[in-house]
């Protein structure tokens, strides 16, 4: 072999290492916006749901005024700051959310006819199981982001990032507080 041949040899490595490395970032910022669409349908099918178990609560317990109203404007936030796309703002807007929805079963807790009602106990496992889907969706992004993130740290992967137009994503993470799990029982 050659000078010219081992430069050649060299220089496909590197530009197939490049065309790998760029389609590696391609594929994982993909999955990471996949992801986050995820969240966000389960978001909306969250909030296509607590008007109905705002109702099914309000029938019984008229009035708590003050819950119903905070978890309306609570959804509305919500709902707005899905809008901006902007992962910190619809993180806390959920975690604002989901403690006005602590305090509504708080309150229902203190109504046995409501917890026997068929319609309150539907609208809560459709409720528990799209929070379910929504905690998966969380984990399904923030593995995908973190392994877009950690390729953008590495090196020689590094070199090809930022030049590429390529930026880390930021996790959808929940406030210190939220992490407790809430006990809800009927």
């Amino acid at each position: 072999m050659n000078i010219i041949q081992i430069v050649i040899a060299i220089a496909a490595a590197v530009g197939l290492w490049g065309v790998y490395s760029y389609n590696r970032f391609v594929t994982l910022r993909n999955r990471a916006k996949e992801a986050f669409s995820d969240i966000d349908v389960q978001l909306k099918r969250r909030y296509n749901l607590i008007p109905n178990l705002v109702e099914a609560v309000k029938g019984y317990a008229t009035h708590e005024k003050g819950v119903f109203e905070s978890v309306t404007k609570a959804r509305a936030n919500a709902l707005s700051a899905e809008q901006t796309g902007n992962i910190k703002s619809i993180a806390g807007a959920e975690n604002m959310l989901t403690g006005a929805l602590k305090s509504l079963f708080a309150v229902a807790e203190a109504y046995p006819q409501l917890q026997a009602s068929a319609n309150f106990m539907e609208l809560q496992r459709e409720l528990r199981d799209t929070e379910d889907k929504v905690q998966a969706s969380r984990r399904f992004f923030n593995t995908t982001v973190m392994a877009l993130n950690t390729m953008m740290q590495s090196f020689p992967a590094m070199l090809i990032a930022k030049p590429l137009g390529f930026k880390q994503e930021e996790f959808f993470e929940i406030e210190e507080g939220e992490r407790a799990v809430p006990k809800v029982s009927f």
